[in-house]
């Protein structure tokens, strides 16, 4: 039967057999050609949860290295499947090997993923590869940056000079809302297009009172994606003239690191994962910060897991916004994790006034804005 088929034919029970995975042998479905064969080692070493490095595949063996399996990924599936399979295989396995070998560690496409695994292991990073992972890390942060920056400052300045306007040209400064609407005479409905005369531009705000913003990390594991957008998301406040930036990592003890807060590889580079939690802890420290209440916003990123009493926790946090304190709390702070934090502490310390999310980047800043605005 099999002689009977195809080209076409033999690639659609190739993939049927991808699909269904390696019991579909039992059922007559194999990967015909060398090419899925391939495929199907490649894809096996990656999802085998003994993780031993090897797999017998359709018609045989395969044993594959890290090396390999990432040259092969790379020949074999297109630029965005292989990017979803190398974070994959950073989660999945391969750690070690990764991180012994800059060569091989260079291959692999930054993301978020690996900049967790980095961060996660870097204790165990040899002199060469604690130096290209610095790299990779900064990388990571400034394509990150990059994608938030113009958004998140639009939501604060945009709040903060909301009624006053400057003649000076500052890009980031731009009243895109007012610019449209005074230009709508010139609109032309033949072409479909808007005639812009004038562009109108925020006032710079260095001789008021600033904002003071406060950001309190969470150093569990759990954290670690919020840490890593909550360090990028306090250098873009830090570049704001109205607004004061601190930042603050803690679990059982407090580090401020509001010195290098313009510096946010610095700043994930001295996270130090696991130990207790004491959010009352890092609460007490930001509340000694703060000097105008009433221009101050807290934001704690936190899984909201207490490991003293929880009593103090809710004191803690009903005090602070009886102060004029606005407080925000995060279970998750990144575009895709899956927020996982103790909702019961959470409803509680919403019941003292925090604004309980889990939100992007975007959001925040759209939060904060609605708070400086008022």
């Amino acid at each position: 039967m099999a002689n009977t088929m195809n080209d076409d034919e033999h690639e659609l029970i190739s993939r049927w057999r991808l699909v269904l995975g390696r019991e579909a042998e039992n059922h007559g479905l194999h990967c015909g050609s060398a090419r899925m064969q391939r495929v199907e080692s490649l894809v096996g070493f990656l999802l085998d949860e003994r993780q031993t490095g090897e797999r017998q595949g359709g018609s045989g063996q395969s044993v594959l290295s890290v090396p390999e399996w990432i040259d092969g990924v790379s020949e074999l599936f297109p630029a965005q499947a292989k990017e979803v399979m190398q974070r994959e295989l950073v989660r999945r396995r391969g750690i070690d090997e990764l991180l012994d070998n800059p060569e091989l560690l260079q291959k692999i496409e930054p993301n978020v993923e690996l900049v967790k695994t980095l961060l996660t292991h870097q204790d165990l990073l040899n002199e060469k590869t604690r130096i290209l992972a610095r790299k990779i890390i900064d990388q990571v942060v400034q394509q990150l940056k990059e994608k938030m920056q113009i958004q998140v400052e639009q939501s604060i300045t945009g709040a903060i000079r909301r009624d006053r306007h400057s003649p000076r040209p500052v890009f980031r400064n731009l009243d895109i809302n007012t610019t449209l609407r005074r230009n709508l005479v010139n609109y032309d409905p033949a072409t479909g297009k808007l005639l812009v005369e004038k562009v109108f531009f925020y006032a710079a705000e260095r001789n008021k009172r600033p904002w003071h913003i406060i950001v309190l990390v969470d150093q569990s594991g759990s954290m670690l994606e919020s840490a890593i957008f909550s360090a990028v998301m306090a250098s873009i406040f830090h570049a704001l003239p109205s607004l004061r930036t601190s930042l603050v990592l803690f679990d059982t003890q407090v580090v401020d690191l509001s010195g290098q807060v313009g510096q946010p590889v610095d700043v994930l580079m001295q996270v130090q994962l696991g130990g207790g939690t004491d959010i009352t802890l890092g609460l007490q420290y930001a509340n000694q910060l703060v000097r105008e209440p009433g221009r101050t916003i807290v934001v704690l990123i936190s899984d909201f897991y207490e490991g003293r009493d929880e009593r103090d926790l809710v004191k803690q946090a009903e005090a602070m916004s009886q102060s004029g304190i606005r407080m925000i709390g995060l279970g998750a702070l990144s575009y895709d994790a899956r927020p996982d934090y103790c909702r019961s502490t959470a409803k509680k310390l919403r019941k003292t006034g925090m604004d309980i999310l889990s939100c992007t980047p975007e959001k925040l800043a759209e939060c904060m804005g609605r708070i400086i605005s008022r």
